[in-house]
């Protein structure tokens, strides 16, 4: 096993969006056996259905993760549940946690793009409440051996599902949230809270108070709930060059060029350190690095000049 990188768990994204060309397995796998032989902790992937930028599913990406890794933790940041059935979804992420030996977690979220919501034949109305109905009942399929349950938008009676997840008592659920109430959400049902790519350091660190404040006041104890982040990045002496191409991929996949000057940390190695120390300090304990271009380069001095002075 290699050692460990960092004194903060670090993550990657894997290459997930492809602006130039064709979706690259061969690139995937290279990228993810490194991501494996140097240390990393985990690799994540995202959701984005529709959109002009090529992207791959999330969950069939995982399960071709798990069959070429061994170590590696597999992640979703975030899979957009209130569009999908609980049902399926349950057996999905069943399967893949099996498959990998219990290396999945999973993050979930509502998503705030509502005008999408028709494509998939799904009401906007009542979105949050079917959204936590559908984890609650995730969680019963997962660790019930029978599940009787009558909901507002699923019923199911004296219904079995296995197997069950290798993770007892099933894989850690990770809450991508921004609103109070979705932070209300996330330390009712789930075990972490990530923060969006989207997210600036400033919004992070405020969502990280508003999140402490609703632990106390839940009883929950905040070292067994975990608070992660996605953070875009770029190791670039050329900063201009850094920002040029961060915007084009900003541009194709969020369709705001403008976002990643906002979000995105970039420049020189010690530059991209302080940055993400500024997160650390303000409550995250684990980071998900996400490169959007020279995706291997980039594993390689986030290893070698990056990780090390975290």
């Amino acid at each position: 096993m290699a050692p460990a990188l960092s004194r903060v768990p670090l993550g990657v994204a894997i290459p997930q969006a492809f602006p130039d060309g064709p979706p690259a397995p061969r690139r995937i796998r290279e990228y993810l056996g490194r991501a494996e032989a140097l240390g990393f902790e985990s690799a994540w992937v995202i959701e984005q259905i529709l959109g002009g930028i090529p992207s791959l599913e999330p969950l069939a990406l995982l399960t071709w993760a798990a069959a070429v890794t061994e170590r590696l933790r597999l992640g979703s940041a975030v899979l957009l549940t209130a569009l999908r059935s609980p049902v399926h979804l349950a057996k999905s992420l069943a399967t893949l946690d099996q498959l990998s030996q219990g290396r999945l977690q999973v993050g979930v979220g509502l998503g705030a793009n509502t005008p999408l919501y028709p494509a998939y034949g799904v009401a906007v109305e009542g979105r949050a409440e079917r959204f936590a109905e559908g984890i609650r009942l995730m969680k019963r399929l997962w660790t019930e051996p029978r599940v009787t349950f009558d909901g507002r938008f699923w019923q199911l009676a004296d219904a079995r599902m296995e197997p069950k997840p290798v993770q007892r008592p099933h894989p850690p659920i990770w809450f991508g949230a921004h609103h109070p109430r979705a932070l209300r959400r996330a330390v009712e049902l789930g075990q972490g809270f990530i923060g969006a790519g989207s997210a600036s350091t400033a919004t992070f660190l405020e969502e990280v108070r508003t999140l402490r404040g609703l632990l106390a006041e839940a009883g929950r104890d905040p070292a067994q709930f975990g608070v992660g982040k996605r953070v875009y990045i770029a190791i670039d002496a050329d900063r201009r060059r850094a920002e040029r191409r961060l915007a084009d991929w900003f541009g194709a996949f969020y369709g705001k060029r403008e976002l990643a000057e906002q979000v995105a940390i970039r420049g020189e190695p010690a530059e991209c350190v302080d940055r993400l120390r500024e997160l650390v300090e303000g409550g995250a304990r684990f980071l998900m690095l996400h490169p959007v271009f020279d995706e291997l380069e980039q594993l390689e001095r986030l290893a070698a000049e990056v990780a090390p002075k975290l």
